[in-house]
């Protein structure tokens, strides 16, 4: 005997997130037929498995980042962006993240996010490895199971926000010059052969973020036990404390470490920094001994470019070729602006003096 077929609902929303009951439900909220649905969520993995780059969801690339490691990037085409996008104005921006996350939220900021430290006896900075590839598709769907959604409805978002990264991609990405970089590499392949955040669609920032709220809430825990504060943007983490932090700095980030793996990530020790006030403390860019600014190497450095602009002319200066070079250093006069408004102005004036014709 047959059994009837149960409809599924929304039982919990606290946040007052759109109701989607079921997958027609979603396939109405995002102008798609049923079985386009199925084509962009790929349950099958049929589009992660072509060899076909037109029948994948998403374009490639990769880049070498500043510590010599490769970063591969998954931007999605234009439909499934378009998608994504709007899960993420009505959906996905809805639910909060913790209040230790400074980036991929309003309000949040590199200032933010080191602001918290500034002045302290003791600064940390450690940094997660393979962010967005350690998300992995099953804590996406917790998520949104989590935030009220049924079964069906959950695994379906889950699989419009996650990707795989085809073998046939994975082999025209190089292997890092350095061999102190290998071990990461293969992990990371190994990451991206799974369904994970692809680093490249806009959901996946936040995204990250409600899948670290867990990881923000046990290290902020671990920061207060120990008298001390702590904030992470994106894959930076932060923790500031007393001086008898610099005694006791071993038996932290031990206890650091085990919280990262005991939450599905891992540290990259070689980006791991134990500053004491006698030195530099920098957080993001900025120096925190004080309050947060920009490194007087670099103002002086900007300035001693636009010096050199005014008095031989902008293009002497243009060494990297940026298209647009006065845009460029404008806005490199604001990041300083942004953190010291006095030394911003100065800077302005200069840029202001150069004639841009030259």
């Amino acid at each position: 005997m047959a059994h009837p077929v149960v409809a599924t609902r929304m039982l919990t929303n606290r946040w007052a997130l759109p109701a989607l009951d079921d997958l027609a439900d979603l396939a109405h909220f995002l102008a798609l037929t049923p079985p386009e649905l199925e084509w962009f969520a790929d349950p099958r993995h049929l589009a992660r498995q072509a060899s076909d780059v037109r029948l994948q969801h998403y374009r490639v690339s990769h880049r070498v980042a500043p510590s010599g490691a490769i970063r591969v990037l998954e931007a999605p085409k234009l439909e499934l962006k378009r998608m994504q996008r709007r899960l993420l104005d009505d959906i996905v921006s809805l639910v909060p993240p913790h209040s230790a996350a400074r980036g991929f939220r309003p309000g949040g900021s590199v200032r933010s996010y080191a602001a918290p430290h500034a002045g302290r006896p003791v600064v940390i900075r450690l940094d997660l490895e393979a962010f967005f590839s350690s998300v992995t598709v099953a804590r996406v769907y917790g998520i949104w199971r989590a935030a009220g959604y049924p079964e069906p409805v959950a695994h379906c978002l889950a699989g419009l926000m996650t990707s795989v990264l085809p073998r046939s991609q994975w082999r025209t990405v190089p292997r890092p010059a350095n061999s102190a970089l290998l071990d990461a590499h293969w992990r990371l392949g190994r990451r991206l052969a799974a369904p994970h955040l692809p680093q490249g669609a806009p959901t996946s920032p936040a995204l990250a973020n409600l899948a670290a709220f867990r990881l923000d809430i046990r290290l902020t825990a671990l920061a207060s036990s120990w008298g001390g504060r702590y904030t992470r943007y994106a894959d930076d983490l932060a923790l500031s404390g007393g001086r008898g932090w610099a005694t006791g700095t071993s038996r932290l980030l031990d206890a650091v470490d085990e919280i990262v793996r005991d939450e599905g990530f891992r540290l990259n020790p070689r980006k791991t920094g134990v500053m004491p006030r006698a030195g530099r403390q920098t957080l993001g860019g900025l120096v925190v001994n004080q309050s947060p600014r920009v490194a007087r190497t670099e103002v002086d450095k900007l300035r001693a470019i636009l010096h050199n602009c005014r008095q031989h002319g902008p293009s002497t200066q243009n060494r990297d070729d940026h298209p647009a070079f006065a845009e460029h250093l404008r806005g490199r006069i604001a990041w300083v602006a942004q953190h010291d408004s006095t030394r911003g102005a100065r800077l302005l004036a200069d840029h202001d003096a150069i004639d841009w014709s030259r």
